[in-house]
C-alpha cells in the first residue's frame, strides 16, 4: 500500500510517498519541500529514494496547484516512482490540533472537517494550513481516503488534574484552555522504539520521553499512555527552546509588557520568537551554535546551555516522581538525538533514580538507535530517531484497512 504523508504549512508542504511493507516498516520512495506558496517564484524539491534531486520553480498561487505540482513530480518519467495515481491508496495528514476531539486518528470525513474548524482557533497558524491540503487532496484525488493524525491527541489521556491550569474554571468550560500538549505522534512513536529496543513492552514500563530539538518538550508515559507532558495550551509553555520562553512567572510577563508598552501581538512574539537560546545567548537559536560559541568562553553561551540543561532535568525528575519512579529515559529530535553533550550533561548526577551513564559510548553518537547505559542500569537510557512520517503513514494505513 502506497501512502501519501502530507505536512502542509501556511505557505509550504512537506510529502513523502511510503510503501507500506507492513504494519510496522516502510520504504520511502520519494520525499520533497514545497515553499513559498501563495508568493512568486515558489519552489520543489524532490528527492528520491536512490538520491536523485529536482528542483523547480515556478509561482505556486495556493496549496492545490503545490499538490498538483507533487503529483506531478511523483509521475515524472525522469524523477517519478509510480506510473499513475491510482498506485496512491491513501492520504495522511499531520494536524496540529484535535482539541478534546480526538483521542485517535481519524478518516476524513464531514464532521472531522468540521471539529479540525472548530480547533483553528486554538492553532490559528497550522489548522487552517493543514485544512487546506485536506480540502485540495478532495480536488485532485477525490476517490482516495484520507486520514488525519493529530499532534495533541496522544496526550488526550491526560487527567483534569494534571491538564487544567489554577485559572477560573469558567474559562475551561467557555474557551477549552487547558495543557494539550504537542510532539504527541512522535513522543508515541519513541516510546515504543526505545522499549522494544531493550526488549521491554512499552505498556508496562514508565518511560519519560525527552523530544529535544528547536521546540521541545518532555512527556511522561505510564504504561503507553501519556499522563503529563511539558507543552500545554500552546507549544511556548515547559522547556526553554529554541525561539520559545517555556516556563515563566505570568507576572513578569505582565510586568514587561507593561513597561515596554507592548501589544498583545508583541508579547507573543517575544516569548515565541525573540526568547530561549537566541534570548539568552544573543546569538543563535541553534544549540550546536550555542555550543561551538561555549568552546570558545562565550558566558551568555554557557548560560543558555545550562539554563536549557536544568529544565530537561527539572521535567525527568518532576515526572518520576508523577509516575511513582521511571523505567527508561529517552532522547530523540534534532538535539536529543545528535547532542551528545546534552545527554551526558542532562544523564549527570541521576544516579539517584537508578541511572548508570555510559559516558564513553555515549561519545559521538549521532543519529542512531542504541541503549546508553551500562548492564547493570536499573534505569535504561536510550537514544532513538524519530519518524512521525511513519507514524502517520502507519495509521492510515490501520484505518483505511478497516474500512
Amino acid at each position: 500500500m502506497k501512502i501519501l504523508v502530507l505536512n502542509c504549512g501556511s505557505s509550504s508542504i512537506k510529502y513523502q510517498l511510503l510503501d507500506m511493507t507492513n504494519s510496522e516498516n516502510a520504504d520511502l520512495l520519494a520525499k520533497g519541500l514545497v515553499e513559498r506558496i501563495g508568493i512568486s517564484n515558489g519552489e520543489l524539491t524532490h528527492k528520491t529514494s536512490d538520491g536523485k534531486k529536482y528542483n523547480f520553480t515556478t509561482d505556486i498561487s495556493d496549496h492545490t496547484k503545490g499538490i498538483d505540482i507533487i503529483l506531478e513530480a511523483l509521475l515524472s518519467p525522469e524523477h517519478g516512482v509510480i506510473k499513475n495515481v491510482e498506485e496512491i491508496s491513501a492520504v495522511g495528514h499531520r494536524v496540529a490540533h484535535g482539541g478534546q476531539y480526538f483521542e485517535e486518528s481519524a478518516l476524513v470525513t464531514s464532521d472531522v472537517k468540521e471539529k479540525i474548524e472548530e480547533c483553528i482557533e486554538l492553532a490559528p497558524l497550522h489548522n487552517p494550513a493543514n485544512m487546506k491540503g485536506i480540502l485540495a487532496m478532495e480536488k485532485l484525488l477525490p476517490n482516495v481516503s484520507q486520514v488525519v493524525v493529530f499532534d495533541t491527541s496522544f496526550h488526550q489521556s491526560m487527567e483534569p488534574k494534571s491538564f487544567l491550569y489554577g485559572l477560573p474554571y469558567e474559562y475551561y468550560e467557555k474557551y477549552k484552555v487547558r495543557r494539550y500538549g504537542f510532539h504527541g505522534t512522535s513522543h508515541k512513536f519513541v516510546a515504543k522504539k526505545a522499549c522494544k529496543l531493550v526488549g521491554w513492552d512499552w505498556k508496562d514500563k514508565k518511560v519519560i520521553s525527552c523530544h529535544l530539538g528547536n521546540g521541545a518538550s518532555v512527556a511522561a508515559i505510564k504504561n503507553g499512555k501519556s499522563v503529563d507532558t511539558s507543552m500545554g495550551f500552546t507549544p511556548v509553555e515547559g522547556l526553554l527552546m529554541g525561539t520559545r520562553a517555556g516556563n515563566l512567572d505570568l507576572g513578569a510577563l505582565l510586568f514587561i509588557a507593561e513597561k515596554e508598552d507592548l501589544t498583545i501581538q508583541d508579547t507573543n512574539n517575544m516569548i515565541n520568537k525573540r526568547s530561549g537560546l537566541l534570548g539568552i545567548s544573543g546569538l543563535s537559536s541553534d544549540m550546536r551554535d550555542i555550543e561551538n560559541a561555549m568552546a570558545d568562553g562565550n558566558e551568555r553561551a554557557k548560560l543558555a546551555f545550562d539554563m536549557f540543561i536544568y529544565r530537561v532535568k527539572q521535567y525527568i525528575g518532576s515526572y518520576s516522581a508523577v509516575m511513582g519512579g521511571v523505567d527508561l529515559i529517552l532522547f530523540t529530535g534534532g538535539i536529543g538525538e545528535n547532542g551528545c553533550t546534552v545527554r551526558a550533561k542532562v544523564c549527570n548526577e541521576l544516579e539517584y533514580l537508578g541511572v548508570d551513564f555510559d559516558v564513553n559510548l555515549n561519545k559521538g553518537k549521532r543519529g542512531v538507535d542504541l541503549e546508553l547505559t551500562k548492564p547493570d542500569s536499573k534505569t535504561k537510557v536510550v537514544t532513538v530517531t524519530t519518524n512521525e512520517e511513519l507514524v502517520i503513514a502507519q495509521d492510515t494505513q490501520r484505518i483505511v484497512s478497516e474500512l
